[in-house]
């Protein structure tokens, strides 16, 4: 088997069909294309299912047919759980590369030959994404383990390099090596949303680099109100997510503990940054502190998981 052979698109949707149909389109106009996709539907209520159907025959009818893997799960079990069942699956159909993305965006034609010599050289990587308006998205983070949370980096990382090394992943365009995955193990389905790909991608770190590379390879397709704080960008978020940014703390330090990494100080001043910056997002982007509660609840959900000294964990795989 070649260094790219076997590459897999996995994608997690729910109730979101009209995406999901452009994301297919896409997919359906790679050039290379991938050798198979797998789809997660999170119990999507909509015609979800219809549109997999079409995309299905679509990618047959190819010229070199494209396999399309429908993973209907019974129950929403949120983008980590998401991704968690779909890399296990492709894993079972025996992917060797896996291109992770939600279904709110749409693939560049060229990106599989855009990561073509970057495969080569690395087992992680993210490539950049345009924003709706077609302008560069804003992603370079790195972890921070003392503070137990990602910040980002300023300037232009691609100034005088092709290649930023992170210590962070990203599920909207995050391609991975079945050796990294085997090394980090499913991605856990205990974060729900949130947290998920930003820990994801710091345990790859633990034992092979991860790099961003400036290789543009997804559009964002859907629309967000943001606002530029000139060393990030802010977009409106939900309660869910509000909850959970806050709840999974616990799950990031326990991680972290697993490592021999966890400083409770530090992580303190990172779960206050955390906080703050969502309630920054509540004033600045949604124009009001509603959804504030939604903060203190999750950080209180958190506390049990932090306390748990019997947890674990998800367990490296043998590939």
């Amino acid at each position: 088997m070649g260094r790219r052979d076997r590459f897999f698109i996995v994608i997690t949707t729910f109730n979101r069909a009209d995406y999901l149909a452009g994301l297919m389109e896409s997919v359906a106009a790679l050039d290379p294309a991938p050798d198979a996709v797998v789809v997660v539907d999170n119990a999507s209520t909509d015609n979800t299912a219809a549109v997999i159907a079409a995309a299905r025959e679509r990618l047959a009818a190819l010229p070199s047919p494209v396999a399309l893997h429908h993973q209907a799960l019974g129950t929403n079990v949120g983008g980590a759980g998401g991704f968690s069942a779909g890399v296990e699956r492709a894993l079972s159909e025996g992917a060797q590369w896996m291109w992770l993305m939600d279904d709110d965006v749409t693939a560049v034609p060229g990106a599989i030959g855009a990561f073509g010599p970057w495969m080569d050289k690395y087992d992680a990587l993210v490539g950049r994404r345009y924003d709706p308006a077609g302008k560069p998205f804003f992603w370079q983070h790195t972890f921070s383990s003392f503070l137990g949370i990602h910040l980002p980096v300023r300037g232009d990382v691609f100034a005088h390099t092709n290649e930023f090394p992170t210590n962070v992943g990203c599920f909207e365009g995050m391609l991975v090596h079945r050796d990294a995955v085997a090394s980090a193990g499913l991605p856990d389905p205990r974060f729900f949303i949130t947290w998920d790909d930003a820990i994801y991608g710091w345990l790859v770190a633990q034992e092979r680099p991860v790099m961003y590379v400036n290789e543009f390879v997804l559009h964002k397709v859907r629309e967000q109100r943001t606002v530029d704080l000139y060393i990030r960008h802010l977009n409106d978020s939900s309660n869910l997510s509000r909850f959970y940014v806050m709840r999974n703390r616990g799950l990031v330090a326990q991680y972290l503990r697993a490592h021999g990494q966890f400083n409770p100080m530090g992580f303190a001043v990172g779960t206050a940054l955390t906080a703050a910056k969502e309630l920054v997002r509540l004033l600045a982007v949604e124009k009001t502190l509603r959804g504030s509660a939604r903060l203190w609840a999750g950080w209180r959900a958190s506390r049990p998981i932090l306390a748990d000294r019997q947890w674990q964990p998800m367990a490296k795989l043998d590939l």
